[in-house]
């Protein structure tokens, strides 16, 4: 997966001194277009060689999902402050995780601190639960099914 990986940040750097432009748009086309590129050269090819054509279009769901969930959050917290009403329900959250491994811990967790309105207080010894604080924590169970099938879920796609 790394080589293939590598061999896309290579055609795209291609890609990007063959047209001249170092841009962020130039270089993402060049990325997809190297992506293409690879994909079409390893179809045939079986096993452990596929994975990371699987494996970029779930990081990529999960960058604009963080993103959307990112914006949300903060135009919650913006007009929260912005208004004279208080809508904030703070709680406090036990969550139980299915990240396993240090860094699949410290990725969920860095993500949940990462979204306004949110902070991770406390990892169990056990490394089983996390707590985390949430300014608005109207329906506990959405929230927990929300960090469960959408947060951690798409996060431990990518990471396994």
């Amino acid at each position: 997966m790394l080589q293939n990986f590598l061999l896309n940040i290579l055609l795209t750097l291609v890609w990007v001194a063959l047209t001249g432009h170092l841009n962020y748009a130039n270089f993402l086309f060049g990325f997809v277009l190297g992506y293409f590129i690879l994909w079409m050269l390893h179809r045939s090819k079986s096993g452990s060689e596929k994975e990371y054509f699987y494996r970029v279009p779930k990081i990529l769901s999960f960058i604009l999902y963080f993103f959307f969930d990112l914006m949300k959050a903060n135009w919650e917290v913006t007009r929260d402050v912005m208004t004279p009403n208080y809508g904030m329900s703070p709680g406090i959250v036990k969550f139980e995780m299915q990240a396993k491994t240090d860094f699949e811990i410290t990725m969920f967790a860095n993500i949940i601190a990462l979204t306004p309105g949110t902070l991770v207080i406390d990892i169990s010894e056990d490394k089983k639960y996390i707590y985390i604080h949430g300014m608005y924590l109207k329906d506990r169970e959405k929230f927990v099914k929300n960090m469960r099938e959408r947060t951690e879920g798409k996060l431990l796609e990518i990471l396994r």
